[in-house]
């Protein structure tokens, strides 16, 4: 009797083990379908250096001009700048990322700001790091940045459970 229900229970199992190992990569392939009562996800984002930026604006006008900028990372510098006058070390960017910007990691980098490589960022590096920034961000070239010259448009978020690229799995055509 013992030899009849382990027989049993050996073609069970070897019956479900192809049928589980069929449902695995199927499961890693459909995309996650977020609940109906949750809401869409942004496609309407802002870079923590654009709205360090947006925040300098002095004379809440909604628009931010280049000294406004220049004076606001002037105030914001002086906040980190505690043990070495004149300029931070790189993990002083980090800690005036992490108090200005959100996060530690924001960019712009310890790396591409330091430009005389000395491994102390200074409030001029600082400014023209975030002068360059205030450069790329004025689309229309005309010194101001408005609100929606702070905003970046996020495509890849309509493309839930898509690849990357939106052709399909991790940019292989979906056959």
């Amino acid at each position: 009797m013992r030899l009849v229900a382990a027989m049993i229970c050996i073609v069970a199992m070897g019956a479900l083990a192809p049928a589980a190992a069929q449902r695995a990569p199927d499961a890693a392939v459909q995309p996650r379908v977020p609940p109906i009562t949750q809401p869409p996800s942004a496609t309407i984002m802002a870079e923590p250096v654009a709205l360090f930026l947006g925040a300098t604006d002095a004379d809440g006008d909604a628009r931010v001009t280049r000294a406004e900028a220049q004076a606001g990372v002037a105030r914001s510098f002086a906040t980190v700048e505690t043990t070495t006058p004149g300029s931070i070390g790189y993990i002083g960017l980090s800690e005036w990322a992490e108090r200005w910007l959100g996060d530690r990691n924001a960019l712009p980098s310890a790396y591409e700001t330091d430009t005389d490589a000395d491994n102390r960022i200074t409030l001029a590096e600082l400014s023209a790091q975030i002068d360059r920034t205030f450069t790329r961000l004025d689309r229309n070239k005309d010194g101001v940045l408005v609100r929606s010259e702070l905003l970046t448009l996020d495509s890849a978020r309509g493309q839930i459970g898509r690849g990357l690229d939106g052709r399909g799995r991790r940019g292989r055509p979906v056959p």
